[in-house]
């Protein structure tokens, strides 16, 4: 059975998506620890992060760093979080978010019900900063 995920990469449930490429694909949170909330998700299906190939690792690694970096400039924060958890959905993805202190890491903090027009403003913003880095070729209309 596919996995949530899955169903969001092949289109079967929306996503607000910022990044795709051949290895994997960049979506809004759901649930946001803060407004940009992004999730990195391998397009195949694996369950644990150490259970990952190296170049996948590496892969999502990546571009969660370049995401991470526009983060910081898109929502004037001083720093990117970068997490993997693994609780939530039994495929790997690499939450990343703006962060202004280590509360921002507390998913019992995370939104259960954000704005819709926000949820749509911050993955705009996110996808300008982006290509303004120059990743067009990465980042879905």
């Amino acid at each position: 059975m596919a996995t949530v995920f899955s169903r969001i990469i092949e289109g079967e449930l929306p996503g607000r998506f910022v990044w795709s490429d051949e290895r994997c694909v960049a979506f809004l949170s759901i649930a946001p620890l803060r407004s940009g909330h992004t999730l990195v998700v391998p397009r195949e299906e694996v369950d644990h992060w150490t259970d990952a190939a190296d170049d996948v690792l590496t892969h999502l690694v990546g571009v969660s760093k370049q995401i991470g970096a526009v983060q910081r400039g898109a929502f004037d924060a001083p720093r990117s979080g970068m997490v993997i958890a693994g609780f939530e959905i039994p495929h790997l993805h690499v939450h990343v978010f703006p962060a202004w202190g280590m509360t921002d890491f507390d998913f019992a903090l995370a939104d259960p019900d954000p704005d819709p027009d926000e949820m749509d403003a911050a993955a705009e913003m996110l996808r300008r900063a982006l290509r303004d880095a120059g990743y067009t070729d990465r980042v879905p209309d």
